[in-house]
């Protein structure tokens, strides 16, 4: 491989955003999101076992918070939109654990992370801006 091919490469992968890691937190997010549901439709008892969903709320967290960082240390314009793009569903997933748990309320706080967790997704997965 050539030294300007080594380059053109390295440039790829640079203007290429962490999608993966949007990919991950949409993932636990939506896992964490069917398992509630079906909790609250009563389609699945968690009682001996509740540290599942609370685990998934953990793993969803964490990895919004990567995909944030990665998306803002990414070289690409893209990888910086999708980080924004996301970002706000920091303050419902803070505020989950607030809302209650037997109420309408937890569900509700949840679900309004959903656009800004599907607007980062979609984002991370545009073509590139470059011509």
């Amino acid at each position: 491989m050539t030294g300007r091919a080594r380059r053109a490469r390295r440039k790829r992968r640079h203007d290429r955003p962490a999608s993966g890691a949007f990919a991950a937190a949409a993932t636990a997010y939506a896992a964490n999101c069917a398992l509630g549901a079906a909790v609250a439709a009563r389609l699945i008892d968690t009682r001996r076992f509740r540290w599942v969903h609370h685990a998934l709320y953990i793993l969803t967290c964490a990895t919004t918070g990567l995909a944030v960082v990665a998306g803002l240390a990414a070289g690409a314009p893209r990888g910086r939109r999708a980080a924004r793009a996301l970002l706000p569903a920091a303050i419902p997933l803070a505020a989950i654990p607030y809302a209650g748990t037997h109420t309408r309320r937890h569900p509700l706080v949840a679900l309004t992370a959903a656009p800004f967790v599907l607007a980062g997704l979609v984002v991370s997965r545009l073509p590139s801006d470059r011509k």
